[in-house]
């Protein structure tokens, strides 16, 4: 990793687990408005699996494991990998879910492995003082490592460009989403789906892997 991708990694850590600290283990400690959008999100991202079959999922920028508490209760037969650069928010998950059977979590910044699919939310939203174009190439940077450690597809959300103005923070990064389909249409899959029809300033990218 480069020194300069660590450095905004750190920062980000930090911003997280002053939210982690400021809110608990909810919706609004990982910097959501609140647990029904955090459900309505988590519910796009779901759409990368492939209905009753077993799977592996890693979670980058996993959190708590607010991700993983919603596969639990929807999937039977899978293996979870949390990865968080907050020490915090691991320290926080693996508390939340002692049993090691069925998940792991991990401090790190990629997987420790691949697996069936990856997804990552609200990871590419917090650029703080970085610029367009620092934040912009971590974004393209982690893409590539979602596909690299997905055998079967990845999922992500991105704030959208097309948000109101009067919405929009300077810290925040907003997405072009036809930008960002069309990368993951030309550099990862032809089978990629644009869902940006959910009531929120953000879209989802389904990215699957065709064997």
């Amino acid at each position: 990793m480069t020194t300069e991708k660590s450095s905004l990694l750190d920062e980000v850590a930090e911003y997280y687990s002053a939210k982690l600290a400021q809110h608990g283990e909810t919706a609004q400690g990982v910097d959501w408005n609140g647990e029904k959008s955090q459900i309505l999100r988590f519910e796009q991202l779901e759409k990368i699996l492939n209905p009753g079959d077993a799977f592996s999922v890693n979670d980058l920028g996993c959190g708590y494991g607010a991700f993983y508490e919603f596969l639990r209760k929807r999937h039977k037969n899978f293996n979870y990998c949390g990865i968080d650069v907050a020490d915090s928010m691991i320290e926080a998950a693996q508390r939340r879910y002692p049993d090691r059977q069925q998940s792991q979590f991990v401090v790190a910044s990629e997987p420790p492995a691949p697996a069936d699919y990856s997804v990552a939310s609200g990871i590419f939203n917090v650029r703080l003082d970085r610029s367009e174009h620092e934040w912009s190439a971590y974004l393209n940077s982690t893409l590539d490592v979602l596909d690299r450690d997905s055998r079967l597809g990845f999922a992500f959300n991105c704030l959208t460009s097309y948000s109101d103005a009067d919405k929009k923070r300077d810290y925040l990064y907003y997405s072009d989403p036809c930008t960002i389909f069309d990368l993951c249409k030309r550099r990862y899959s032809r089978n990629v789906a644009l869902v940006h029809d959910y009531g929120l300033y953000e879209f989802t990218i389904l990215v699957r892997k065709i064997l």
